[in-house]
């Protein structure tokens, strides 16, 4: 299985990494180490994961209020967002459109 983590997920990686290292510095590294092996674990878990907004799958971050939305299509595994889950709703909606 092959997963591509696409320009706008990787902004939401950086972003994420941003606000945690202002909370507190060096809490920017575990984020991405810890949404890395979220991602990661797609290799054997992609396509359990409940779909949202019709097409994407929502993989709940084991450490952070976070939310990795991903499609599936054979081998490919494409991850087009991470979003913070305390964000609105319908923010999260128009965002993956």
């Amino acid at each position: 299985m092959r997963i591509v983590v696409l320009d706008a997920a990787e902004r939401d990686l950086e972003e994420g990494k941003r606000f945690y290292d202002q909370q507190n510095p060096g809490l920017g590294a575990y984020f991405i180490a810890t949404l890395s092996s979220d991602i990661t674990s797609l290799h054997l878990h992609a396509g359990i994961h409940r779909v949202f907004f019709g097409r994407y799958h929502r993989l709940l971050s084991r450490r952070f209020p976070f939310a990795v939305y991903y499609t599936k299509a054979d081998d490919l595994v494409s991850v087009h967002a991470v979003l913070d889950c305390r964000r609105n709703p319908s923010w999260i909606r128009q965002r993956l459109r």
